[in-house]
Order: structure tokens, then sequence, then C-alpha cells
């Protein structure tokens, strides 16, 4: 485990972030008023991502390996923090849909009904807690794996 150490505690701090952006969210009132604007806005959030892979690889790079690291170590490195994000996402989504914004759901299944985007039903479906701990944790592994494959390319140094 002392190997992992360096991505267990991006993982952490990966979900702390994303924990706030939700906060953030809701504040923008994209969760409620603004929910309309909810799919263009959240995708911001990949930045954000991008930039917490870009500092753990090189927290990897610089503290594990000594400052020299092949792709393929990032790649590893990237990997495991997207499969603990992945692990981690249940909870996440969790403390976002019950305690952060508890009305994101009604809302998006309202906004999604009213303007004919979605059926009553599918939309309950779509928008439910379980939905998106799947999508969380799909997303996590795809999202991360790609994200790690191009950030470990430039963060590599022999």
């Amino acid at each position: 485990m002392k190997n992992w150490r360096i991505e267990l505690k991006w993982a952490v701090i990966f979900m702390a972030v994303a924990l706030v952006w939700m906060v953030f969210e809701r504040l923008m009132g994209w969760h409620g008023d603004k929910i309309a604007q909810h799919p263009i806005y959240t995708n911001l959030f990949a930045l954000l991502a991008i930039g917490l892979y870009v500092v753990a690889l090189r927290d990897k790079r610089d503290h594990f390996f000594g400052g020299k690291m092949t792709w393929q170590q990032g790649f590893i490195s990237g990997i495991v923090i997207s499969v603990l994000v992945a692990i981690f996402s249940p909870l996440s989504q969790y403390i976002t849909h019950k305690v952060i914004t508890p009305e994101f759901f009604p809302n998006a299944i309202s906004y999604a009904v009213r303007e004919g985007k979605l059926t009553k039903e599918a939309a309950e479906a779509y928008f439910s807690l379980g939905s998106y701990i799947w999508q969380s944790m799909i997303g996590a592994l795809v999202m991360g794996l790609v994200t790690s494959a191009i950030v470990a390319f430039f963060v590599r140094k022999a």
C-alpha cells in the first residue's frame, strides 16, 4: 500500500474538489432556477480534473520516482487514481444528492419533462441516485484512463 500512498492521497483530494465543485454549482443556481445551464457549465469541472491529474502525476514523479518517470509509470499511477476515484464515487454521489443538493433530481426531472427532452418515466430513471452512481463510476474510469494517458505523456521525464 505504501507504493500507492500518493495515488490514494490524490483520489481523496479529487473527490473533495468534486464535492466543493458541487457546492459551487448549487450556489451558481445550476441545480435550481438555472438548471438549463447545468449540462454546459458542469463540463468546466473537466479543467479542474485535468489539472488535478497533472499535479498528482508530477507529485508521483517527483516524490516517488525521484524526478524521473516513464509514460508507463505515469499511466499506471493515473489508472490507480482513476480506480480509486471510481470506488469512492458512490459515496461522493450520495453526499452530493442527499446533503449538498437534494433538490437536483426533482429539478432535473421537472426540467427534462417540461422541455420535452424525456418522458417522466425516462427522466425519473435517468435522474436518480442509482443512475448517477453508475454514471460517475464509469465516467471516472473512462475519463480517468484517457486523462492519465495524455497527462502521463506530458509529465514523463527521463
